[in-house]
């Protein structure tokens, strides 16, 4: 996938579901994975023409993995002339080492959200960017059928009360294929995740699955993601609704 491609995309899902106006001061959760790599890309991109400026500002939460080098990322925040912050955590260490987690996963992102989350307002952001592409709207979505009995994924745009942060899904018209063809297009420096629960979860489980009926049924997935389309996202693209939300946590 080109850049062009990609802002095509990105413009589309931030006009459907007003997810910027002017005057915001987004801030983009880096990983070190290709989704959110792509999204620094994308909104960057997008910032040089978009008819409502806003300013970027990419954040890291270090989990304190041995041998995590976020060079390559540093190099091309500057490249980007984007404000990069890391912020440094014992979260591995107290996930893995000292509680010994059986089930890490649900921890880890509670603790690794909060760090993001109080970074984020210290830096005086009001948004913040999830890297959440079609597949993880599908899978999401798979995985509320299946383990919850109700028809639900996560919302374009969500309002934390609590934080008083919205989260907005700039990537979430972009399928993962498009992503992985970007990221070796445009050699992006990836860091692998070195957690050891990495690929043994549900969200594993729901990808395999997924990606089995649509081999098995050409166009599942995308009927899937239109089916999400017109019966959970349809009132977000209505702006007097997404300026009126007060949803509580449920990304």
């Amino acid at each position: 996938m080109k850049l062009q491609q990609l802002l095509s995309f990105t413009r589309r899902a931030v006009d459907d579901y007003h997810m910027i106006e002017a005057g915001d001061r987004i801030a983009v959760g880096i990983s070190g994975g290709k989704d959110s790599l792509t999204m620094l890309y994308a909104l960057h991109g997008l910032r040089r023409f978009y008819p409502f400026p806003f300013e970027l500002e990419a954040i890291t939460v270090n989990l304190g993995f041995p041998d995590f080098n976020l060079d390559g990322i540093r190099e091309l925040c500057r490249e980007l002339n984007v404000h990069y912050t890391v912020i440094d955590t014992d979260i591995y260490d107290i996930v893995f080492q000292v509680r010994k987690e059986s089930n890490p996963c649900a921890l880890c992102a509670k603790m690794r959200k909060g760090a993001l989350n109080q970074a984020i307002k210290e830096s005086g952001c009001n948004k913040v960017a999830y890297a959440h592409h079609k597949d993880d709207v599908v899978e999401t979505m798979l995985l509320s059928l299946i383990f919850e009995g109700r028809f639900h994924t996560f919302a374009p745009v969500t309002y934390l009360d609590r934080m008083d942060l919205t989260v907005i899904r700039p990537l979430m018209y972009v399928d993962e294929t498009d992503v992985v063809g970007f990221q070796n297009k445009y050699e992006l420096p990836v860091c692998k995740s070195p957690c050891p629960a990495d690929g043994h979860t549900k969200r594993e489980y729901a990808k395999k699955l997924l990606h089995q009926l649509n081999q098995e049924h050409p166009g599942t997935k995308e009927r899937m993601f239109r089916a999400v389309l017109d019966s959970i996202y349809k009132p977000y693209k209505d702006l007097e609704y997404v300026r009126n939300l007060n949803i509580k946590n449920l990304c």
